[in-house]
């Protein structure tokens, strides 16, 4: 994609901005209908890991936040992964406890681990394309 004109990179990397935007916004909308639908606050639960669950990341790392993706072995990186790991699993079990409770149903859990599928494909989108070298260019 180097001999590309840098109008068509241009329009290349805002269809990925806004393919990464719609995504997000397609998890958040997952989150809350699984709670409005099924009138039941309690899969809204689940929104505090996705809150969390950057911090490790910005904490530990500071601004080199591709780290957490490498085989670099350092004390810093280990906790932030530890931390990152605590995290996603506390974003899983939640909506299946609430499910094993008997607080929500399984329509609600599903769009919950939905929410969830979609936030990580957009967190993971996210890192790829920070990490290509021409897209800091723009």
């Amino acid at each position: 994609m180097g001999d590309c004109p840098g109008y068509v990179l241009s329009c290349l990397h805002s269809f990925n901005l806004a393919g990464l935007a719609v995504m997000v916004s397609a998890g958040i909308v997952l989150q809350i209908l699984a709670c409005a639908l099924y009138s039941n606050w309690w899969p809204m639960l689940s929104a505090l890991p996705y809150a969390l669950l950057p911090m490790p990341a910005l904490f530990l790392l500071g601004s080199d936040s591709t780290s957490i993706l490498s085989s670099e072995t350092s004390s810093w990186v280990d906790a932030a992964k530890f931390l990152t790991g605590i995290i996603v699993v506390w974003s899983i079990a939640i909506p299946t406890i609430l499910k094993h409770a008997g607080i929500i149903g399984w329509g609600a859990m599903f769009m919950d681990l939905s929410s969830f599928v979609i936030f990580i494909l957009s967190a993971i989108s996210y890192f790829r394309m920070s990490s290509e070298a021409e897209y800091g260019i723009l």
